[in-house]
């Protein structure tokens, strides 16, 4: 699969460097740097998300979460929800693991990770409650639309690590991106459209940097929301 990022530099602050080095071991789900998983799985293996949250409580993946304010402002208001992230970003892993401790936040774990290695590999079939994605990469030129996250076959894998009656939530501010995602998940078995056409908003999510950037630039928000049958 073509990956859907690349890594950006940025600025790492030591803030979020002594969060990321002192706390990596307690909330971070260990993989290796070649695409195999280290001694604490194998590719046979699925995430026992009841033994890494030491709970049996529902699990959402929030795949691309930037600095992660938004995923530790909804993990502080469901604390009976469990949250995995799943980013590439390290200052964003660093910023969000600083928010953990700050929030004691019990109920996130972070996968530093290619997000399609992880769905498909360590992410077991119909054990996810939701899924959310806000505002991914764009790749608005035409000859990078293969990177889009989402579009099949990824959203087919992504709609199987779903439980029935789960869902993926996506917002972007990009109105080809938001077509074109509506056409792939609406052509994604098991997946239906909650909505006809783009969903209402969503007033439990938090406004994200991105999302402010978008609006800045008088982009207009779109949302999608789709259930599995």
């Amino acid at each position: 699969m073509v990956k859907s990022y690349v890594i950006r530099t940025g600025h790492y602050t030591l803030a979020q460097k002594k969060a990321y080095d002192s706390l990596y071991d307690k909330y971070l789900i260990p993989v290796s740097s070649d695409g195999t998983v280290d001694d604490c799985f194998t590719e046979k293996d699925k995430l026992d998300f009841k033994k890494i949250f030491n709970n049996s409580d529902n699990v959402t993946v929030e795949i691309g979460f930037g600095s992660g304010a938004a995923t530790a402002e909804i993990a502080q208001a469901n604390p009976c929800n469990n949250y995995l992230g799943i980013e590439v970003h390290r200052p964003g892993i660093g910023r969000l693991l600083w928010e953990i401790e700050k929030q004691n936040l019990s109920n996130i774990r972070i996968i530093e990770y290619d997000a399609a290695f992880a769905a498909e590999k360590m992410i077991a079939d119909n054990s996810l409650n939701a899924i959310h994605i806000f505002f991914p990469d764009p790749w608005p030129k035409k000859r990078h639309r293969k990177r889009r996250l989402v579009q099949r076959p990824f959203t087919e894998i992504l709609a199987n690590c779903l439980k029935p009656g789960g869902y993926l939530y996506m917002v972007t501010d990009w109105e080809d991106y938001a077509n074109h995602a509506l056409e792939e998940l609406a052509g994604t078995l098991y997946l239906r459209n909650k909505y006809d056409g783009f969903a209402s908003p969503q007033l439990w999510r938090p406004k994200t940097r991105f999302e402010q950037k978008g609006l800045d630039k008088n982009h207009v928000i779109r949302e999608l929301l789709f259930i599995k049958e």
